[in-house]
């Protein structure tokens, strides 16, 4: 039967319940459990992709297409593990499947209410998830005491009762502040925070402290005793130099002794591999500086699985990312030198509309002069031909039919139809709705033979990315790209997956995005030998 671990958190939000929550998974991994993670989120929304990176930061997307949120990327990249749709699902689903099922006539004419039937559909999700699994870790979002997050807890308090005692734990994760005025850390907001998830009906089996200062002794035999917790259940959670350090600071904090007590198992991670990819990120023998360019730069979680993927690259090359941040619209006015200055790649990230292209296009002209290693995604590869067209090519009005529809060079356009994952139809056109319109989930491609592209993967013929975009290279200028010099390396069913140049020491573009099947364990090959060129001899 599979084990329960809730996740909660209390007093405010970003506090880390993504991070603890796949701490504590990869902790379990480690220790030769399967274990599987599950993501609620309170919002309306039916997923996060038609939000803007700045309201919420990044869209994650899963191997079979959904649109997620990125605490979905964190997990799979510390549990190395490929998650699905039915590892993610919002307050807007729930509803959505509910009413569907109510006009379907499917609950007989009875009066549907959150408690039992929103409450129940929430049940049966969570069960869903923990199918074929040793663990689930289930991370409810939002914080204790917002109104959205009610039928959440109402479901998890319903399963404790359901199940065996020793098959479900509760952790709260609360914040443990300090006052600099008084000089003291304070409890009394996390003695509140558990009183409200008491009077739900849920009492925490552990407490996870987020705190910028160290826990006394005496500070922690308070909570336990105010929060009617084991002592050695008290767990303190610091701010940390990497992401990465957490389950073995959690390890170094006791967490295995609760962990282990609750369920009645033995508990004993192999951290050997991972505590070396740490040190290895904190401690590097070398360094590169990468030139980030992208518009969303406000919220740099924008482009959360994209740094992750740096960080992994490097721990696995004892390289030390540093990322210099530029922002495209300052490109536009300042020009590509002054913003980029000399680096030792340039990478040029995904994104939406008209907003920044300018600057990008200059950004990928200045890699292509002067032979800076250079990796565009999505966008990036899109723009990287649209500027081959224009400056090689003397195309002046190549572009985008996203930027301009009466383009008479569309190097980039939109396909009316194509056949997503599972061999459906599906139609597109510039007046379609956003949600729904995108090729999104894995896709097969197959790299060129001897190409710089099938150097960063190997020699298999096939392989797998994940998508997220509307629009696509138009294969109708395939033949004079590569007349001039540009290689199509990399193909799925006849759309254009990857470009590089012949004349460039490593200039690759990707339609795909590698950074979404990137982990610490197992860094994407792509972003690996990107990192890799960047820190060669020039």
């Amino acid at each position: 039967m599979t084990k329960f671990i809730f996740v909660t958190g209390g007093v405010l939000s970003s506090l880390g319940k993504g991070i603890t929550s796949a701490s504590i998974a990869t902790i379990l991994k480690q220790s030769g459990f399967k274990v599987s993670m599950l993501k609620i989120d309170p919002y309306l929304n039916v997923d996060p992709g038609t939000m803007s990176p700045l309201e919420h930061g990044e869209v994650f997307v899963t191997a079979d297409g959904a649109e997620t949120d990125l605490d979905l990327g964190n997990y799979e990249r510390f549990i190395d593990k490929t998650l699905t749709k039915i590892n993610s699902f919002t307050t807007g689903q729930v509803y959505q499947s509910v009413i569907k099922r109510e006009r379907e006539g499917g609950y007989l004419g009875k009066t549907i209410q959150v408690i039992p039937h929103v409450v129940d559909e929430i049940k049966d999700r969570i069960y869903r998830a923990s199918d074929g699994n040793e663990f689930l870790i289930i991370e409810i979002g939002g914080t204790v005491g917002d109104i959205e997050s009610l039928p959440f807890l109402e479901a998890i308090r319903s399963i404790r009762h359901e199940l065996p005692k020793s098959n479900t734990m509760n952790i709260h994760v609360s914040l443990v502040p300090f006052i600099k005025a008084a000089g003291e850390l304070k409890t009394k907001p996390t003695q509140h925070s558990v009183q409200e998830l008491r009077r739900i009906g849920i009492t925490p089996h552990m407490l996870v402290c987020r705190t910028e200062q160290e826990l006394p002794k005496a500070l922690k035999d308070k909570l336990a005793l105010s929060c009617d917790i084991d002592r050695n259940a008290v767990i303190e959670a610091g701010d940390a130099k990497s992401i990465y350090q957490v389950p073995l600071h959690f390890i170094k904090e006791g967490i295995l002794t609760p962990l282990s007590d609750h369920f009645n198992i033995k508990i004993k991670p192999n951290m050997e591999k991972w505590d070396t990819l740490v040190k290895n990120i904190l401690v590097p023998q070398d360094e590169v500086t990468i030139a980030f360019v992208g518009k969303y730069l406000g919220l740099k979680e924008s482009y959360k699985s994209l740094i992750e993927a740096l960080i992994h690259a490097g721990a696995h090359l004892n390289t030390k990312i540093n990322i210099h941040w530029c922002d495209s619209e300052r490109i536009e006015d300042l020009g590509a030198y002054e913003v980029i200055g000399n680096v030792d790649a340039i990478l040029v990230a995904g994104g939406f509309g008209a907003r920044g292209v300018e600057g990008k296009l200059k950004a990928i002209q200045y890699a292509r002069e002067n032979n800076i290693t250079f990796l565009g995604i999505c966008l990036g590869m899109q723009l990287s031909i649209i500027e081959f067209a224009r400056n090689v090519l003397g195309l002046e009005d190549a572009n985008s039919i996203e930027f301009n529809e009466e383009t008479t060079n569309p190097m980039i356009y939109l396909i009316d139809e194509f056949m997503d994952q599972s061999g459906n139809k599906q139609l597109r056109t510039q007046k379609s709705p956003m949600g729904g319109t995108m090729r999104l989930g894995e896709y097969p491609f197959t790299p060129l033979k001897g190409s710089k592209l099938q150097k960063a993967y190997g020699t298999n013929d096939e392989y797998f990315e994940r998508h997220r975009h509307r629009y696509e290279a138009n294969p109708k200028y395939k033949e004079v790209l590569e007349n001039a010099g540009m290689l199509i390396s990399g193909e799925s069913n006849g759309l254009i997956e990857a470009v590089e140049l012949k004349d460039h020491p490593w200039f690759v573009g990707v339609q795909f995005h590698p950074e979404f099947t990137s982990h610490l364990e197992t860094p994407n090959p792509i972003i690996l030998e990107f990192v890799k060129q960047a820190n060669s001899p020039k």
